[in-house]
């Protein structure tokens, strides 16, 4: 009997180990790019990895840094990234340049893009009468909308250095901005200011949004399904206790301070980034057709893409955000 004990455990024991191994060899590798240096705004990714949320979905996930230096979208579109965090504009504008990409989903539920004004600048069109300084890339987002709805001018801008310095040395400036980074800069150097959110002026895109190869989402639904669930739980679990993701993100980026990750998840916090609008009865990265459509009229109204060229229903997807919803 002791015997055919022992041989009954050693048995179990190895079927244990071959079952361990079999799933070890299961796990889909996975490459997922950001779209800047790792920081608050990237902590459901960073959590999730380091609480093991990946991994018990039998993903082998790598969360790569974007920078100005990276180009995300000819990275994705060479096969060195699955997914990759962009903006909702920028998607459709790589569907009409034939890279295959589709959004499954949005971090944000609205973009943190924001105005930052001197005190005696009273309402957001009031900018029209400042020097606005705002990077070239705007001009291909959320610029054309500003100058439609907002009156602002080509005439009255000038080149954004990501330096909060030149504002602060003229009150006749006002500038471009992220929710959680530049007012926090601003903040530290003792500035006075107002901020105006773009999205409370009736701006529609996301933010934060994922986008992913639709060769590779067709090829690897269950990846693709099990990646954005365990990323939207990072997210929540990120926003109640930031500790373990914050881990990750500043060995990933030593340059990041604890006190703006703070600021930065403070904020995500207070200001719904992450779980206000659709997402309080969709979900975490809930993303709806309204909504895509009200961004790709505004894309289309103001030039930025050719509607015939890229069909809305080619651009997203709410399939995968929609089977297993994460609930704020």
């Amino acid at each position: 009997m002791r015997f055919e004990s022992k041989v009954r455990n050693r048995l179990i024991l190895l079927a244990g180990l071959a079952c361990l191994d079999s799933q070890a060899q299961a796990a889909t590798p996975f490459t997922f790019m950001t779209n800047w240096y790792a920081q608050a705004e990237h902590g459901g990714f960073y959590q999730a990895q380091a609480e093991g949320l990946y991994a018990k979905e039998g993903l082998d996930v790598s969360v790569q840094m974007g920078g100005p230096q990276v180009n995300a979208i000819q990275l994705l579109a060479a096969g060195r990234a699955q997914c990759i965090l962009s903006e909702d504009i920028a998607i459709f504008s790589a569907r009409q340049q034939g890279v295959p990409l589709v959004m499954v989903g949005a971090t944000f539920q609205h973009d943190p893009v924001v105005v930052i004004a001197h005190d005696d600048v009273a309402t957001l069109k009031d900018v029209r009468n400042k020097t606005i300084l705002i990077s070239s890339s705007v001009h291909s987002s959320w610029w054309p909308w500003a100058k439609s709805q907002l009156g602002f001018s080509d005439e009255h801008t000038r080149p954004y250095s990501f330096n909060v310095q030149p504002f602060m040395a003229d009150n006749n400036l006002a500038q471009q901005g992220y929710l959680t980074s530049e007012p926090y800069s601003l903040t530290k150097a003792g500035a006075t200011f107002k901020v105006y959110p773009l999205s409370e002026a009736g701006y529609p895109p996301y933010g934060n949004s994922i986008a992913c190869d639709s060769r590779w989402a067709d090829a690897h639904p269950d990846a693709l399904k099990a990646f954005v669930h365990a990323s939207m739980l990072g997210f929540k679990h990120y926003l109640d206790n930031p500790a373990p993701g914050n881990k990750l993100i500043r060995e990933a980026n030593p340059a990041m301070t604890e006190d703006q990750l703070d600021y930065s998840v403070q904020k995500l916090r207070s200001t719904g980034l992450v779980t206000g609008g659709d997402a309080q009865t969709g979900g975490i990265g809930v993303i709806t057709p309204a909504r895509m459509k009200q961004t790709w009229d505004m894309a289309v109204q103001y030039g930025l893409i050719d509607g015939a060229k890229v069909p809305l229903d080619q651009t997203y997807t709410t399939r995968f955000i929609e089977q297993a919803p994460v609930m704020p």
